[in-house]
């Protein structure tokens, strides 16, 4: 008989911080991602990128964490409601990328 008892998930994540940047005409776009497993990992990283970036008009984050992004979470930051974080975390989920 097959065993049952263990599960194998699997799910995309990284493995360390990484950052992209980049310019639209005088606005510049910072995308910073880092590998968490909680969502304490998660406040803690994004307290530090808030204090990094403390004169940045918006710091929008998302995350997704769990097997299952059982836990979801997404910020605008003053952006218009629904136009940065969403979208973000939306990325996130159908690219199933996980711990992030």
């Amino acid at each position: 008989m097959p065993d049952t008892t263990s599960s194998t998930v699997e799910f995309i994540s990284i493995a360390k911080e990484f950052r992209h940047e980049y310019v639209v005409e005088k606005s510049r776009f910072i995308t910073t991602v880092y590998p968490c497993s909680t969502e304490e990992d998660a406040q803690s990283f994004i307290a530090r990128i808030n204090k990094e970036f403390w004169d940045a008009r918006h710091n929008c984050t998302a995350f997704a964490l769990g097997p299952k992004q059982e836990q979801q979470r997404s910020s605008d930051n003053g952006e218009p409601s629904g136009t940065a974080g969403k979208p973000m975390l939306e990325v996130l989920k159908k690219r199933q990328v996980l711990q992030m």
